[in-house]
């Protein structure tokens, strides 16, 4: 069966079990979806949270991983058949995942995501993130960062699964430099002949303010990639 995996993990966020109607597209289709609850998130309290901060994120990244690999354990699913996605901090969790382990999934959406870490502290928003993320100042966080950080872990000749990146011109949050330069740089070394790809929106940020327009397509974007990619477009 084919499954499309999403995360968070970080901020204190708790992601709730709900049901997105548009989800329905891939349900359809005969997919599963799956919303992994992961260290860092709020779900069971302050420590849990605390447990995958500052030097500890690479717990959000083993949980992540983890819950792909029950997945596949358990023969809901395989490699071939799942996707993953997510945003923001999320999307460094995609990002954490398909260098760590691209032998895991066949395709990956990744919005507005943060890749490269040891400059993130240097945008706009990026000094208000030390809090969760840690400084560039302080050796072991710099150490944590500089272990994970997707950027700084793309390798020339590595056969990685097909990736839509996704970037709003506008966002004030999470600088659009940072899909540009994880894509260019996917693009150079990948290894495979699966799609890397750039969606660049002109109107839109953070996804907030986006009009419905705006996200109708592009969640159409991303569900004809996915389906694409698993092969489910009939």
């Amino acid at each position: 069966m084919s499954c499309l995996v999403t995360g968070y993990g970080g901020f204190n966020i708790s992601q709730q079990p709900t049901f997105l109607e548009r989800t329905s597209v891939l349900l359809r289709h005969g997919m599963c979806y799956v919303l992994a609850n992961l260290r860092g998130g709020a779900e069971l309290g302050d420590d849990w949270h605390h447990a995958a901060m500052l030097a500890g994120k690479q717990h959000v990244f083993d949980d992540f991983a983890a819950t792909l690999k029950f997945l596949v354990d358990n023969k809901y699913s395989s490699p071939a058949h799942l996707a993953i996605r997510g945003g923001s901090n999320g999307g460094l969790l995609m990002g954490a995942t398909f260098t760590q382990h691209p032998e895991l999934v066949r395709a990956v959406v990744s919005h507005v995501g943060i890749y490269d870490m040891l400059r993130n502290e240097l945008t706009t928003n990026g000094k208000f993130n030390v809090v969760e993320y840690g400084s560039v100042t302080v050796k072991e966080q710099f150490d944590a960062m500089r272990a994970y950080s997707p950027y700084h872990h793309v390798v020339p000749g590595t056969r990685y699964p097909a990736i839509l990146m996704t970037t709003g011109a506008n966002d004030p949050r999470v600088a659009p430099w940072h899909s540009r330069k994880m894509v260019a740089a996917l693009q150079a070394a990948n290894g495979g002949g699966h799609p890397i790809l750039l969606r660049t929106s002109a109107t839109m940020g953070h996804s907030q303010g986006a009009s419905t327009s705006d996200r109708l397509e592009l969640t159409t974007d991303e569900f004809a990639f996915i389906l694409d990619q698993l092969g489910l477009l009939r």
